[in-house]
């Protein structure tokens, strides 16, 4: 009996210390939602541009909500190459694209074998979704598995579709659980949605629109497919994606890949004229309007607090835009930047870039920090507990430290490359900025078609971005060392295939000469 009193004792004893143990509560990983505008300049965010003509009020607040980077910037200074970048955290140039964007009947860039933000996320238990504009190619079904694609420029590219087939190699051969959208941009045919791999209905009309802003090129288009309601339906999808996923224990990951305010430009009745600048402005109010309809979904399903929204724009404004009509009215895209979409210059990739988390990032934040969209992917990386293998997120630095206003020892990142539409180069360290060519590398003068004006330029350029912002002083010849400095860590970056700390990769391998490369020496 003594025996088993003892052993009754040594039981309770032991429950009453093990209850009163203090447990580690598990943090409840956030969701993530990576909103991605197309064509937005960094003057077209009003708490981005104090002359801003362009109200955007639900966009600034969440800025006064989080954090607001200022110097924040994408891979390239177009479409594709930075939507590759930001899904894989490795400079788009690594790829086989070494310049120009995709079209609509491109085959797929990004290899099923390669990790992104989807696939590692994914296997951290999360949901993840993709909504939105893709053009990173995809195998579309032919009808003659003898014959090829056009290239995509024409109306006659796309006669070998068959759209009764699922698509290959598309958003869900990366991660995505879930996707749904088209497959380039909003001009680029063909016009029809893709859910999950699959036509949701098959194109039966041509269509085409030659107006100023409107226009869009010549091609098959599906019932469901109504250019002016691309952008509403995709935020109407996300609502929808978000209010369903909020009843779930597990996080979810959207990637929303706008096409707008991107050509063609289409703000809907309610918002035409809205701005009293021109349609491009309607189209900026309209995308800030839903924006405060996303917030507000948040909030209605409560998950607002653990919720991670980034905000950003794939690069600078376009010329679409119509950049004479909105400066007679006091409003310049690219704020004190030189240059736009497809340039070189900062304002063809100093973008606006936000991120809001109540339950982790102080409001009213700003950060003058050098971020690059690249950022992304070792950032989730870090928030899910996923380890990086040294062939993932090559170019890629958590902001953690910047979420958590650690004071940083040295600055973010070593360096920064910048890559326009032709391919051209520059790299940014501190206040420093070496481009690579004579030009804007882009359609901004001097053009690099614009063989009198080169040829009249020193071979490449300088400049110190602290005191001239607006690069108009070319320094090169002053700062010779700082020169070589750059350029030898340029090298460096491209050779090693990465320019995180890491094992050296290999870049992608190509059957061409890549001439934007002849000044390794």
């Amino acid at each position: 009996m003594k025996n088993s009193a003892l052993v009754l004792l040594f039981f309770i004893l032991f429950n009453i210390i093990g209850c009163n143990k203090p447990t580690k509560e598990v943090e409840q990983k956030p969701n993530i939602i990576y909103v991605l505008a197309d064509d937005l300049g960094y003057g077209d965010i009003s708490s981005f541009n104090e002359n801003g003509q362009i109200k955007t009020p639900n966009i600034d607040q969440l800025a006064s909500d989080g954090i607001k980077f200022t110097d924040a910037h994408t891979s390239s200074a177009v479409c594709t190459p930075t939507r590759y970048s930001i899904l894989t955290g490795r400079y788009n140039w690594r790829s086989t694209l070494k310049s120009g964007v995709l079209t609509g009947t491109s085959k797929a860039l990004i290899p099923n074998s390669r990790s992104t933000v989807a696939s590692i996320l994914k296997k951290q238990g999360y949901h993840t979704a993709f909504i939105g504009k893709w053009h990173l190619g995809w195998n579309w079904a032919l009808k003659h598995k003898d014959s090829t694609l056009g290239s995509g420029w024409n109306a006659t590219d796309f006669d070998n579709i068959d759209f009764t087939k699922p698509i290959k190699n598309g958003p869900n051969d990366l991660g995505f659980a879930y996707a749904y959208g088209h497959s380039g941009s909003l001009d680029m045919a063909p016009y029809v949605y893709v859910e999950n791999g699959n036509i949701t209905i098959a194109p039966d009309s041509i269509t085409e629109n030659t107006g100023k802003y409107s226009w869009w090129r010549k091609g098959p288009t599906s019932k469901d497919f109504i250019h002016d309601d691309v952008t509403p339906n995709f935020f109407r999808k996300s609502f929808e994606y978000i209010a369903e996923k909020a009843k779930d224990d597990n996080p979810f990951f959207l990637y929303l890949a706008l096409p707008s305010p991107h050509t063609p430009i289409l703000p809907t009745k309610e918002w035409l004229g809205k701005s009293n600048l021109n349609p491009y402005a309607d189209f900026t109010m309209m995308i800030d309007a839903y924006m405060g309809q996303l917030t507000k979904t948040l909030k209605q399903a409560g998950i607002e607090d653990n919720t991670i929204v980034i905000f950003t724009s794939d690069n600078g404004c376009s010329p679409q835009a119509d950049y004479d009509v909105l400066k007679a009215k006091n409003h310049n895209p690219s704020y004190i930047y030189r240059g736009h979409k497809a340039d070189i210059f900062e304002g063809g990739h100093r973008v606006p870039f936000i991120v809001k988390w109540p339950n982790k990032i102080k409001q009213g934040v700003t950060s003058k920090e050098t971020i690059c969209t690249t950022d992304f992917m070792a950032t989730c990386a870090e928030i899910s507990g996923h380890k990086l293998l040294d062939n993932e997120a090559e170019d890629s630095y958590s902001l953690m430290p910047i979420f958590n206003q650690k004071k940083l020892s040295k600055p973010f990142r070593e360096a920064t490359i910048h890559h326009s539409i032709n391919g051209s180069f520059a790299i940014r360290k501190d206040e420093w900025k070496l481009i690579m060519c004579a030009g804007s590398g882009g359609w901004s003068f001097p053009r690099p078609d614009d063989k009198t004006a080169i040829d009249s330029l020193p071979k490449y350029q300088l400049y110190n971005l602290e005191k001239d912002p607006s690069e108009t002083h070319n320094v090169i010849a002053l700062n010779t060392e700082k020169v070589e400095e750059l350029k030898s860590l340029l090298t460096k970056y491209i050779v090693e295939g990465r320019s995180t700390p890491g094992k050296p990769q290999q870049n992608d391998s190509i059957s061409f000469d890549w001439k934007q490369i002849k000044f390794i020496e």
